[in-house]
C-alpha cells in the first residue's frame, strides 16, 4: 500500500526540502503539498469542518516552489498538489508550472486538482460562477491536456477556457501528462471524478460510512462506461488514523493512504515516529 503525508506547508513550518528528505528515507511513498493564493479577511463561506479556521489556511507558502524543493532534495518520492485550486490560475501560466514541476522532477508528479470550498476566495480571482465552477474544471483539464499533448501548437475555445493555437513548453515527462487526481465528494464531483479524472482523493471524514462512499463512487464509474479498477482511490486519513482503521481501507480497495501532518514543526518527528511502524509494515506490503 502507498503512504502518503500531507503538509500544511505553512511559513512557519518545517520547510518542505527536510520535510521530503525525511519522509522519503522513512518510506513514504508521496509528499502532499495543498493550496490556497489568499484568504479573503471578510470570508462567510464556513470552512467545512464547521470548526474556525486554522491559522494555517492563510499561512500558506506556494505549491509549486514547494514541490520543487522537494523534487530537488530527493530521488524517488512522489510529488503531490493535494489539491491545486485550478480554477484561481491563468491557463498557459499553469500548463508551464504543472509541465516544468514534472520535467524538473523526472516525472515524479501527481496533479491533484479540486475546485475549492471557499466562495470568496474564488470570487477574488475568477469570473466563474459557483454554480458552474465543475463545468469550469472539466474546461480547464481539458485544455491543459490540449497544451500538454504531442500537438505543436494547441488552440481550445470553451465557455471559460479560450486560447489561440499556442506554442507550449515544456512538455511533461509523463506522457500524455501526469496523472489527473481529484479531489471531491459529492454527487456532482464523483460525476466528474467517473467521467474524466485518472484517479480519486476523497476525505475519510467526509463519509459517514466510508465503505458505503467507496461503493458509490464505483457505481458511478462503471455508469461513466469506465472500469472502476483503472481509477485508483486515494483517501486521506484525518485525526489519529489507528492501524485497524488503514487496514480496513486497504480491504476496501483503497491503493493510496495520506496522513494529514501537524502543521508546526515541534511534534512533527514524534509524529512521524509514531507512524513508522505502520509506515513499515504497509509500504512494501
Amino acid at each position: 500500500m502507498k503512504i502518503g503525508l500531507a503538509s500544511a506547508n505553512s511559513d512557519y513550518g518545517i520547510r518542505p526540502d527536510i520535510l521530503a528528505r525525511d519522509i522519503e528515507d522513512r518510506g513514504y511513498e508521496s509528499l502532499w503539498i495543498g493550496e490556497h493564493s489568499h484568504i479573503p479577511a471578510s470570508r462567510q463561506t464556513p470552512h467545512p469542518s464547521g470548526h474556525e479556521l486554522p491559522e494555517l489556511y492563510w499561512h500558506m507558502m506556494d505549491p509549486f516552489v514547494s514541490l520543487a524543493m522537494a523534487a530537488a532534495s530527493t530521488d524517488h518520492l512522489k510529488l503531490a498538489t493535494g489539491v491545486c485550486l485550478v480554477l484561481e490560475h491563468e491557463i498557459l501560466d499553469l500548463a508551464k508550472s504543472v509541465a516544468t514541476l514534472d520535467r524538473l522532477s523526472e516525472g515524479r508528479l501527481l496533479f491533484g486538482v479540486g475546485v475549492g470550498w471557499n466562495r470568496e476566495e474564488l470570487a477574488n480571482v475568477s469570473s466563474v460562477p459557483w454554480s458552474k465552477r465543475y463545468r469550469a474544471m472539466r474546461e480547464t483539464i481539458t485544455a491543459l491536456r490540449a497544451l500538454w499533448s504531442d500537438d505543436e501548437a494547441p488552440e481550445f475555445h470553451g465557455e471559460f477556457v479560450n486560447f489561440e493555437a499556442a506554442w507550449s513548453h515544456p512538455k511533461p515527462t509523463q506522457r500524455p501528462g501526469p496523472p489527473v487526481l481529484m479531489g471531491c465528494q459529492g454527487r456532482v464531483g464523483l460525476a466528474h471524478v467517473s467521467e474524466y479524472a485518472d484517479a480519486w482523493c476523497p476525505l475519510d471524514v467526509g463519509f459517514r460510512d466510508v465503505e458505503q462512499g467507496i461503493g458509490w463512487f464505483r457505481d458511478s464509474v462503471s455508469a461513466a462506461g469506465r472500469d472502476p479498477a483503472e481509477v485508483e482511490i486515494t483517501m486521506y486519513v484525518f485525526g489519529r488514523p489507528d492501524t485497524a482503521t488503514v487496514h480496513r481501507y486497504r480491504q476496501l480497495g483503497v491503493q493510496r493512504v495520506v496522513f494529514s501532518g501537524p502543521d508546526r514543526p515541534e511534534p512533527l518527528e514524534a509524529y512521524l515516529d509514531r507512524y513508522q511502524p505502520l509506515v513499515d509494515e504497509l509500504a512494501t506490503a
